[in-house]
């Protein structure tokens, strides 16, 4: 009989404090003033004074230079110093960006097959292209997977998204269906947790990684609306979540029922889906309303059957439909979403979904999401004219050019999840 291998499936929500500050330095002006105390303290004040986000709380107040790590046998020629905070009496170590944590190798050794792993290749493809070995490879994006999602993106809380998208990615684990609770706000992906359930509990739990860490950003986040499809446990979940919130339903998840059962029409199918598009497009609430009283005349003296029960299930929702008239920078529909999960399927689709434990599964989730975040536009799409890369878009500035490089100092003093006794990787 084949060996069965015992996969855990629970994971943790626990994080602990990230005492690493990554900033932003060339190789060569790192060597030049890591060794001389007054030109690292000069850098580190001028660090302070334009990039605060990056330190912690109060480090205005003072700190002083605490020694260096000794050196690494993995990489011995760099050397890496800290600090300790007068505010808060706590030591920091203060890391340039062009390595990786744990000192596990050089960002430009490693960042091009990052890059591709976003696309699923698996870790036996980096192995062969890349070199190193297959547990190299996934524990690099484990430990980035580990990393405060909402927290690396967002730099400011100002910055955070008023309105969201949330859905669920269907997926397998060890051969089980199992589910991703997804979260959108302005062109990134937000939150990224595994479900094994699709119940309102569950999914209040994995959407609540989400608050939990836009929380630690800014504990009075509110989000405004969220657009969802019509799963009332995700609905549910987000009401419990943020009990203020204005869930609008998913115009287009509506019209594609009617679709797939309307196609049959042939010549009456382009004036049905007209009808229902012009309702969508209605310049207010209350054309909306006369747009949707004649699509129910019209449905009714022209269609039968399902089709028929399609468009009056389309009409009975319009309360809530209509609540986004009250809210012009809402998302009516989720193609903003399912333009990041798209991807997102392509990946695990390559990879054959997951095969581990759940956390690990988890983990590399959350390090898809943050690569999805940090990778740069496609050269040739219009936006790339613009912004580098979705975070540059949210936050309207990079660290660094190098998309990897920009990833780790915005991990800079980040929670990082933590498992209490033995990491599953």
């Amino acid at each position: 009989m084949p060996h069965q291998r015992k996969c855990t499936k629970t994971k943790t929500t626990q994080t602990r404090a990230n005492k690493r500050i990554v900033l932003p330095i060339g190789r060569e002006d790192y060597e030049q003033v890591v060794n001389d105390t007054t030109a690292f303290r000069e850098y580190v004040d001028t660090m302070i004074e334009q990039q605060p986000e990056l330190f912690p709380a109060n480090s205005q107040q003072g700190y002083r230079l605490y020694g260096m790590y000794p050196a690494s046998r993995k990489m011995p020629e760099v050397r890496m110093r800290r600090i300790r905070f007068h505010a808060s009496d706590e030591v920091y170590t203060v890391a340039p960006s062009f390595v990786m944590p744990y000192a596990t190798g050089y960002v430009d050794d490693v960042e091009k097959a990052l890059f591709v792993r976003r696309f699923g290749v698996p870790y036996w493809g980096l192995t062969y292209v890349f070199g190193r070995n297959d547990m190299y490879w996934q524990r690099l994006v484990n430990h980035l997977g580990r990393y405060d999602v909402v927290g690396t993106t967002v730099k400011a809380p100002e910055n955070l998204p008023h309105d969201l998208l949330a859905d669920e990615k269907h997926i397998k684990l060890n051969g089980e269906k199992a589910y991703i609770a997804t979260t959108v706000g302005d062109d990134c992906v937000l939150g990224a947790a595994v479900a094994l359930q699709a119940d309102t509990d569950t999914l209040t739990d994995v959407y609540g990684q989400f608050q939990r860490e836009a929380y630690h950003l800014d504990p009075d986040y509110r989000p405004q609306t969220v657009n969802t499809d019509g799963w009332e446990p995700t609905q549910n979940a987000w009401r419990k979540l943020f009990p203020l919130i204005v869930v609008i339903e998913c115009f287009l998840h509506a019209f594609l029922k009617i679709q797939k059962c309307g196609k049959r029409l042939k010549a009456l199918y382009p004036e049905l889906q007209q009808r229902v598009w012009d309702s969508y497009h209605a310049k207010d609430l209350d054309a909306f309303h006369q747009q949707i009283d004649d699509l129910v005349q019209w449905a009714r003296q022209s269609l039968t059957g399902t089709v028929l029960d399609a468009v009056l299930k389309l009409c009975a929702k319009a309360p809530r439909f209509a609540l986004a008239f009250a809210y012009p920078s809402a998302y009516r529909t989720s193609n903003m979403i399912d333009r990041h999960m798209e991807p997102l399927a392509r990946c695990l689709f390559s990879a054959r979904f997951f095969h581990g434990h759940l956390q690990a599964a988890e983990w590399q989730v959350r390090a898809w999401a943050l690569f999805h975040n940090f990778q740069p536009y496609c050269p040739r799409s219009d936006i790339r004219q613009h912004y580098l890369s979705p975070v540059h878009k949210l936050n309207g500035a990079v660290y660094h050019e190098n998309w990897l490089q920009n990833l780790l100092i915005s991990t800079s003093i980040q929670p990082i999840l933590y498992v209490p006794q033995n990491p599953l990787e």
